[in-house]
């Protein structure tokens, strides 16, 4: 299990993909003014994830903990990165474990996969687009475009989101690996493209 970082989100659990808005912070830490419109940007990438990984690969998945990241380090083997730009700005990291990367791979090339290779990074690529560009058409108000996928392997690497954002991560489980979504976006200053 992850270590919430300091800092966990409420969630309503009667409701398995979405956050409502209060936060339980530790009593130094200050909560950041954006935190509701943060809510709204999150669930979209909920629901999309959920719908992507039961429909893509025929899985559930169980949300974890929440919280905000502190650093850069990654949290499994297998990270799609995907940027975003518009009336808001960010990224989105979907990062999997590598024994989840592979099987993903395997189902959805249906071929047995059984190390990371361009096939594991293909499909982990094609998993975050799927996720980040569902959630985007939830989000239609921002007026958003997603850039294409990188996909980043290994322990030794950092993923940096702007500096005035914090992402909120989430972590879930399947019956294959567990993985983290990543999300940080923030209001453009001046939309991208305006």
């Amino acid at each position: 299990m992850y270590s919430p970082r300091n800092q966990t989100y409420q969630t309503d659990q009667a409701t398995p993909f979405s956050l409502n808005a209060r936060v339980a912070f530790n009593a130094r830490d200050n909560a950041p003014d954006d935190l509701t419109m943060r809510a709204e940007y999150i669930n979209p990438f909920l629901s999309s994830l959920s719908t992507t990984f039961r429909t893509m690969l025929s899985i559930e998945v169980s949300r974890g903990e929440m919280w905000l990241k502190q650093d850069s380090a990654p949290l499994h083997e297998v990270s799609g990165v995907i940027g975003l730009s518009g009336k808001a700005v960010g990224s989105v990291v979907l990062s999997l474990s590598g024994e989840l990367a592979k099987k993903a791979a395997s189902h959805m090339l249906m071929a047995e996969i059984d190390e990371v290779n361009d096939d594991v990074t293909d499909a982990v690529g094609e998993l975050a687009n799927m996720v980040a560009g569902a959630a985007k058409a939830q989000l239609e108000e921002l007026e958003m475009s997603v850039s294409l996928p990188n996909v980043i392997t290994g322990t030794n690497y950092h993923v940096r989101f702007p500096s005035d954002v914090k992402p909120i991560c989430i972590a879930f489980s399947t019956d294959w690996g567990p993985l983290v979504l990543e999300v940080g976006l923030t209001p453009a200053a001046v939309p991208v493209g305006a």
